[in-house]
């Protein structure tokens, strides 16, 4: 038995959610404010409930000013200040939860002017609509990537600004189990809220096990019977697949399980989400699901007494974020208990120092820099929790760079027993030496403190380790569950060509003969040394931008000394950067060619070297700003920025000198982040690292099996394996070999023959690909490969093969008459406008028409009834716009044409919709019964007098949904269906109704009738 996502996802999902403890709503039964979509009513009469003093005219008042705050374009931050705060009027009980109203609706409206669209589920929190969660049917076409860019557009879009301001969570499921092999979140359940720009996805695993027959309650025959009617499903009832679809462990009831009973939604609607001043804007962030479950076991630690302990987790995946969601929660903690907590974060370095800053200030807590021993005394023996004069949420930083060994104890025996420190201390792999003195200090300053060290690498040696130092691990979160979430890249390490090799040692041999017996520091230093090591990072990461086509990325080289460092800036400056003068002269030449453009814009024109001994402070956190923001290309580095830097698009790192141990592992993982597309980070080789590495790895994996025994398995090379690469380059191989790659005219004329669109996939997913193509094959030694394959042509290869894949999609779509549904569901405007060529002076009217022609096939996609006469014409309209054409040509008259056209259809198809809904309300949204009153009177009409149709057929629905609800398993017999149907089709037509019909027409409305519900119960539309 087939289902469509509305009884596979959908109903099962919503009667999950009332064993959570959610009420079912009607839409038909209740109102609500359609510019806010508050469910008024219920707001009024919650909200007087947690505010008993607040009368109903104060409620109203208050009501307004929200609805006021909607229109900010803070992405809800006013909003949500008002939502969590509960010093004034509160809008959410949250110190009794059970307090507030719980309701979940389907198919809620949102709309503005012409724009709308319905989520599938909505919960409502004392009647605002606060989370939402869209499903799909599993092996959805483009799984939830399509969903993905959906929503997109639809945050971009200004009209739905207040619900996005409101909406806090929203959930998307196409009720797949995650796949490990799945990088683009096809598969699965996912989580995120609000963006203006781009919803980021996250993928949530559980890691608490529940007892599902306390938290879920049992709902009743009457509820489900409740919801079927009103969703129209009653057939669905009794089948065995909607039995199974209801169980509690599906993906989307997994989800909703741990994201919404009750207990988890106060947690997450409380202290889960950030408002983060990033450099592109505003953006809002949501814990991710090991900083939620890192947050609760810290609590869990500190109810059992324990006040110290560890949280390991991964390089990348948000520590400092970690540290600020705690504060929140920690301060509400301690405050329960009369407690006033008092927090500090302490480093080592002040780089790390004014990141931590950086990080904090940026997501609202006002921060508190401390980088002296008598400045840190003085801290401890105050009883001041903050030092701001505004009240604001405060974090103490301290840099112990200085005074990490100071013998000076610092003493506080005057213990203020209602302040609570809590001390988080970043990185403890290092400079914790319990033979030092800092930790003794730190300990006698406060025997009462909290200390929660963070690291991605603890050290785990047999003189001392983090963990003896520390305590226990409270949480850990490692490599690979952060690179299947996406949080963080694998990486892949180059070694330098052997050519390069080879000039390098000749380079050595030379100025050893010159320098004698110079220190190897200076030679390495040495500009004969130094030159062609530069030439060979510059052409690298100008080759990487194009083969990657990011003109984008950045690089940083860690240098053998800070003189290479300086050496390395002085002979680019000379010879790399841009001279004054040269953009006028470059502006008066001919306009560049796409190629020469892709080329230029890949240079490498400006760099910096970042040393202690270079610059200001402020000068040298300036350059670090602005290599961030993508001005400058290149970092040259000693020691400053190893650890605790923080740069997405940071995506080669060249090492230059050997680096031991942990700190090996810390400076490799600065090219981990998530960036754009990218699934790599790339490590460039000079020092040969691979067997320090492999010598770090194995001591490491050594200590951890004794430290994790079974945990292991979770726990792996953060290289992508050899085996894994030479797989990849041997498909490449294998799927390329038989084109000619070397002549892009040849390779268009072979694959346009290709009219297979499997064949033309599988050549376009291995093209798409060669972005990582040349690091694979450097990194693998199969050097002979270079030669034969001209990789600037790879990009070209990969576009053609794309468009020749839209063009196959297309042609399926509009040329061989398939499923309007198909048709309708292509996003033609993106598909056509991948490879039609339009003069840039007429972009602004291929814009115009690429928003007509979406907005038109979105219209008529929705449309209920597509055998409807009018709709089948509207469709055959919109394909002859664009059928049999040739889609690589288009004239702006030919535009302008096809906008006027498309303006047509819209506003028909909109007058369309507009009728249908007004008679699918008629039948309490019953979508069957609208296509069938639709059929009963477009041929042959039974009665010139619709209103008697309707009593009839209105009759009709009800007595035949009583007979399904009492056995809807008679729909597995569709002889026994149409005896019982004709019996009642007879009864309220012929005698009810008084309309004059005979056997054939009885015959006519049984079948249309039978056909809707048969179709209803296998998930087909009729």
């Amino acid at each position: 038995m087939k289902f469509n996502e509305d009884s596979r996802v959908k109903i099962p999902s919503i009667l999950h959610l009332i064993k959570l403890g959610y009420s079912y709503l009607s839409l038909k039964e209740n109102n609500w404010d359609t510019n806010t979509n508050v469910f008024t009513d219920i707001f009024y009469t919650q909200i007087k409930k947690i505010n008993p003093s607040l009368s109903h005219k104060e409620a109203e008042k208050f009501y307004t000013e929200i609805s006021l705050t909607l229109e900010n374009e803070d992405l809800g931050r006013a909003f949500y200040n008002k939502l969590i705060d509960q010093s004034g009027i509160k809008l959410i009980d949250f110190k009794n939860f059970e307090n507030n109203s719980f309701h979940v609706v389907t198919e809620l409206p949102y709309e503005k002017d012409e724009d709308n669209f319905r989520p599938d589920i909505i919960l409502l929190i004392n009647g605002m609509p606060l989370v939402f969660i869209e499903v799909k049917k599993p092996n959805n076409r483009d799984g939830i990537l399509a969903e993905h860019k959906r929503m997109q557009t639809r945050f971009q879009n200004k009209k739905f600004r207040k619900f996005i301001n409101l909406t806090q969570l929203m959930v998307f499921s196409n009720n797949m189990q995650y796949s490990d092999n799945d990088t683009q979140m096809l598969e699965g359940a996912f989580y995120s809220t609000t963006n203006y720009r781009k919803p980021i996805f996250n993928y949530f695993r559980e890691e608490e096990t529940f007892d599902l027959d306390k938290i879920l309650s049992p709902v009743s025959e009457e509820v489900e019977n409740f919801v079927l009617k009103d969703t129209n499903l009653i057939s669905i009832k009794n089948a065995k697949e909607f039995a199974s679809n209801k169980k509690p462990n599906s993906a989307t009831n997994s989800i909703s399980t741990s994201l919404f009973q009750k207990s988890r939604l106060q947690f997450i609607l409380q202290y889960a989400f950030a408002y983060v001043e990033e450099e592109n804007g505003l953006e809002k962030h949501v814990m991710r699901y090991p900083q939620i479950f890192a947050t609760k076991a810290i609590e869990n630690k500190l109810e059992n007494g324990v006040k110290k302990g560890i949280i390991w987790h991964t390089q990348g995946s948000g520590k400092t974020a970690l540290a600020y969601f705690n504060v929140k929660h920690l301060t509400d903690y301690y405050q329960k208990k009369n407690i006033i907590p008092k927090f500090y974060f302490i480093v080592d370095r002040i780089d790390l120092l004014n990141q931590a800053a950086k990080e904090f200030t940026s997501r609202g807590l006002t921060v508190h820099k401390i980088s002296s021993r008598e400045a840190f005394t003085r801290d401890i023996k105050s009883t001041n929790v903050i030092h701001n004069n505004s009240g604001k949420a405060e974090i103490t930083a301290v840099n112990i760079q200085k005074f990490k060994d100071d013998p000076d104890v610092i003493k506080n025996n005057d213990y203020n027993l209602s302040v609570q420190r809590i001390f988080f201390l970043d990185e403890v792999h290092r400079s914790y030496n319990p033979k030092g003195s800092f930790l003794a200090n730190l300990e006698l300053a406060d025997k009462h403190s909290i200390k929660i060290g963070l690291t991605g690498t603890p050290l785990l040696g047999k003189e001392y380790n983090s963990k003896t130092l520390f305590g226990d691990y409270i949480h850990k979160y490692y490599y690979n569950l952060s690179i299947k979430d996406g949080y963080t890249l694998r990486l892949i390490r180059e070694e330098i060509e052997t050519k390069y090799k080879l000039t390098l040692q000749e380079t050595l041999e030379k100025i050893k003969v010159l320098e004698g017996d110079a220190d190897k520091k200076k030679i390495y230093a040495h500009h004969k040394f130094v030159e062609p090591m530069l030439n060979y990072i510059i052409q690298d990461l100008e080759q990487a931008r194009i083969s990657m086509d990011d003109s984008t990325i950045g690089g940083m080289v860690v240098c053998d000394s800070s003189d290479q460092a300086k050496m390395m800036q002085e002979i680019f400056d000379e010879k790399y950067a841009i001279k004054p003068g040269s953009y006028f002269q470059q502006a008066a030449e001919d306009p560049e060619q796409y190629g020469n453009k892709k080329i230029a814009s890949s240079k490498v024109s400006k760099a910096t070297v970042i040393l202690h001994d270079v610059g200001t402070k402020q000068e040298r956190k300036d350059w670090v700003d602005d290599f961030k923001a993508g001005k400058i290309d290149l970092l040259f580095v000693y020691n400053m920025l190893l650890t605790g830097f923080d740069a997405k698009r940071l995506k080669k790192l060249y090492i230059g000198r050997k680096i031991k141990s942990h700190n090996l592992l810390q400076t490799l993982t600065r090219v981990n982040r998530t960036y754009k597309n990218h699934k790599y980070g790339f490590v460039v080789d000079f020092a040969d690292i691979q067997k320090e590495f492999d010598k770090t790895n194995q001591d490491y994996f050594n200590e951890l099996q004794g430290e994790l025994g079974d945990e292991m398995q979770h726990y792996s090379n953060l290289f992508k394996s050899a085996a894994e690469i030479q797989k990849e380059i041997e498909e490449i191989k294998d799927v390329i070999f038989k084109f000619d790659t070397n002549n892009a005219e040849v390779f268009s004329q072979q694959i346009s023959e290709i009219n297979d669109r499997t064949e033309i996939r599988e050549i376009a997913k291995v093209l798409n690909n060669s972005k990582e193509l040349y690091n694979l094959i450097r990194l693998s030694g199969n050097f002979q490969l270079l030669e034969k394959l001209d990789f600037r042509k790879l990009a070209v290869l990969s576009r053609l093969t794309n468009d020749r894949l839209s063009l196959i999609n297309t042609k399926l779509a509009l040329e061989n008459n398939l499923e309007t549904n198909n048709i309708l569901n292509t996003a033609l405007e993106d598909v056509i406008f991948a490879f039609t060529k339009v003069k840039e002076e007429e972009m602004v009217l291929a814009d115009e028409l690429k928003g007509a022609l979406g907005r038109t096939r979105e219209m008529l996609g929705g449309n209920f009834d597509q055998k409807d006469p009018i709709f089948v014409s509207l469709r055959e309209e919109l394909e002859r716009l664009f059928k049999k054409k040739n889609l690589s040509e288009v004239s702006k008259e030919e535009m302008e044409a096809n906008i006027k056209a498309l303006n047509e259809i819209y506003d028909a198809a909109k007058k369309l919709e507009r009728e249908n809904q007004l008679l699918k309300a008629k039948y309490d949204y019953d979508a069957k019964y609208a296509r069938i009153h639709k059929r009963l009177m477009e041929k042959d009409p039974l009665t010139d007098n619709e209103r008697k149709l309707f009593e009839a057929l209105k009759g009709l629905k009800t007595e035949v949904d009583n007979e399904i609800l009492q056995n809807a398993k008679i729909l597995e017999n569709e002889s026994y269906v149409e005896k019982m149907m004709m019996r009642l089709v007879i009864n309220q037509f012929k005698n009810k109704q008084n309309i004059n019909i005979n056997a054939t027409d009885v015959k006519r409305i049984n079948n249309i009738l039978v056909k809707e519900y048969i179709n209803e119960y296998n998930g087909n539309v009729a």
